[in-house]
């Protein structure tokens, strides 16, 4: 008959309160993304932040500088980044559903958020939390402007016009390949879904003649 283990109570105690004092101990998000601005560095880590991200650190806000002085802290209103605005012609943007906020913070600057994300003109129907809250790129959308980014209509995908080979098929297009031109081949074997067909002279004269002799010649 095996042995039962015992249960050792006072250890299992020692690990969580041993795990609950490491929790209390970690530094919140107001000591952990601090910011000198005079030296650009973060007091907690002494890390110096790159050099390219200065300027936009001192004029740009992250999102909970936007959403402090806010009612509801922000919560209901469309927020985007101004990569976003450079990069894409489409909508791309945040609506706050929920906020947590860091009532340490010296100025109610941080915490964690909540919302619905729409990215190049795509909606996404999961709420999820906000990713890269301490990136100095946020920017307030207007509420005259929020229904001109929700009435956004996004382009319809392309058709898809190739496809990929079978594995087996494709090992041997790709050995074929290495072996007519003697080095490497990286581009990959694509199988096109729609053959285009080139309609010549030659093809009418057939089609013309195939249905003469099937009717047979006008009298």
């Amino acid at each position: 008959m095996a042995k039962k283990k015992r249960l050792r109570l006072i250890a299992e105690m020692a690990r969580k309160i041993r795990a609950y004092r490491e929790l209390k101990s970690r530094p919140r998000e107001s000591q952990k993304y601090a910011l000198d601005y005079e030296t650009m560095r973060r007091p907690l880590t002494g890390k110096m932040l790159p050099v390219l991200a200065w300027q936009d650190v001192r004029r740009e806000s992250h999102l909970f500088s936007l959403l402090a002085g806010m009612r509801l802290f922000g919560v209901g209103r469309m927020l985007t980044r101004k990569s976003w605005l450079e990069d894409h012609p489409e909508p791309s943007y945040w609506q706050i559903t929920k906020i947590k906020v860091d009532y340490t913070a010296e100025d109610m600057d941080h915490g964690r958020a909540w919302g619905t994300l729409t990215y190049k003109g795509k909606q996404e129907s999961e709420i999820k939390e906000v990713e890269k809250v301490m990136y100095h790129d946020w920017r307030l959308i207007p509420k005259d402007m929020e229904q001109q980014f929700r009435d956004f209509q996004p382009l319809p995908e392309p058709p898809v016009r190739y496809a990929p080979y079978p594995p087996l098929l494709r090992a041997m297009l790709l050995a074929q390949r290495g072996k007519a031109g003697g080095r490497a081949v990286t581009e990959e074997p694509a199988l096109p879904l729609k053959r285009d067909v080139v309609l010549n002279k030659d093809y009418f004269r057939r089609q013309e003649q195939e249905h003469q002799r099937k009717e047979g010649t006008a009298v």
